[in-house]
């Protein structure tokens, strides 16, 4: 059944929030489990990371926000949630579906800025720890993350898939230097595996969306390369995933880590054969989320077990 949103009700808000898409605010975990056994029930490195867990938010409320707004109005929303596309949510998109008005998301996404650099300012005060790479990350992610789809519009310049990693990686590394002032390699693996999981399902939205993409302009690999040429780039980040699942042991890791990531391996096999094997994109996508967060919890498993 299909629930149906009253124009500018509280629920069209919570639709533009896409507040159901939890898979980048589960980094914190990531970062919690990676702690030292200690500094898990520390008050101050709790306080740190529930401040700045409710910055993020705020900060990525904003960007998906801006980015409805602006997909709106090249109309690559309208294409990609037509009613051709029964499989796409259309109260997903607010504008589209006229349950907000463009005056009120623009509005809503610069309240939630502003509230979400408040709140990272926050974090940044109570932190036990305040590196200047990790103060410098935080700062660099709020600003880039705003210029997602506005501004500078980074995924109309061929920087999106880039992006979704990267904004998965500095929300693993910078509340990690806050909590705790350094870095090791086991962090950063962790990093890089936990912002290819917002990657490898982004991918395959954009294949989904290729043809609305091509018509604004917007440069993401599926609508600059062929349909095989998007496949190989997919199947490249997969292995990539793959590859570093394989090197955790190296950083110091424990030597069964890649045993404990199979289930990982074998989803992500599962996805692309559903994806370009069957042609179900839309599914393959939604495997990709699954994939994720078996990845999330297994590696919060493991750190509990070992960090």
């Amino acid at each position: 059944m299909t629930t149906v949103v009253t124009p500018g009700s509280t629920g069209a808000y919570v639709k533009l929030a896409k507040l159901d898409i939890v898979d980048y605010y589960l980094g914190v975990l990531v970062v919690w489990a990676l702690l030292a056994p200690a500094s898990r029930l520390d008050p101050g490195v709790l306080a740190t990371l529930g401040v700045f867990l409710v910055g993020e938010v705020f900060v990525i409320v904003a960007m998906v926000a801006l980015d409805d707004l602006t997909g709106y109005r090249d109309g690559s929303d309208a294409a990609n949630y037509a009613p051709d596309a029964p499989a796409r949510k259309l109260n997903r998109k607010p504008l589209v579906a006229g349950t907000l008005t463009e005056p009120q998301v623009l509005r809503f996404a610069l309240v939630t800025a502003a509230v979400g650099a408040a709140v990272w300012l926050g974090a940044l005060a109570v932190a036990p720890h305040r590196p200047l790479w990790a103060v410098a990350l935080v700062a660099v992610t709020y600003f880039f993350a705003l210029q997602y789809s506005w501004g500078v519009k980074l995924s109309y310049r061929g920087f999106q898939e880039f992006f979704l990693a990267a904004l998965g990686w500095a929300l693993v590394l910078a509340p990690y230097g806050l909590a705790t002032g350094d870095l090791d390699g086991v962090v950063v693996v962790q990093a890089l595996l936990f912002g290819l999981g917002p990657l490898l399902f982004g991918v395959y939205s954009n294949t989904n969306d290729v043809e609305g993409d091509r018509r604004v302009g917007r440069p993401t690999v599926a609508a600059l390369t062929t349909p095989r040429g998007n496949r190989l780039f997919v199947r490249a980040v997969s292995v990539c995933e793959f590859l570093l699942v394989l090197a955790l042991p190296l950083v110091g890791g424990p030597w069964w880590f890649p045993l404990a990531l199979l289930p990982t391996v074998v989803l992500r096999l599962r996805q692309l054969r559903v994806g370009f094997g069957r042609g179900d994109i839309l599914r393959a996508r939604r495997i990709g989320i699954d994939v994720h967060r078996v990845t999330v919890v297994t590696l919060v498993v493991v750190n509990l077990v070992v960090r």
